[in-house]
């Protein structure tokens, strides 16, 4: 269930939110007048997040040129492979 604080809640108790983040890893939704607004998480949490959708994009990409036939052969991909060592 995902943790919901007010926006008072930064300013008044920083260390809390940011010790949660940080233990559990998980974000916390901040509400502004009773509607979401923000959401905050460490920085190791965004890094791992940003680096999946990353990584989703690059696999989708792929996908689609597989697709469309934009294929290598191995020996295309090895010889590339040994070019970039």
């Amino acid at each position: 269930m995902p943790k919901i604080r007010p926006s008072t809640d930064i300013r008044n108790k920083y260390n809390e939110i940011s010790s949660f983040c940080h233990d559990y890893g998980e974000p916390i939704y901040i509400t502004k007048n009773g509607k979401g607004d923000l959401v905050v998480m460490s920085i190791e949490a965004y890094e791992l997040l940003s680096g999946r959708a990353e990584l989703v994009s690059k696999l989708n990409e792929g996908i689609e040129a597989a697709d469309k036939g934009d294929l290598y052969s191995a020996k295309e991909v090895f010889d590339a492979a040994k070019e970039g060592l």
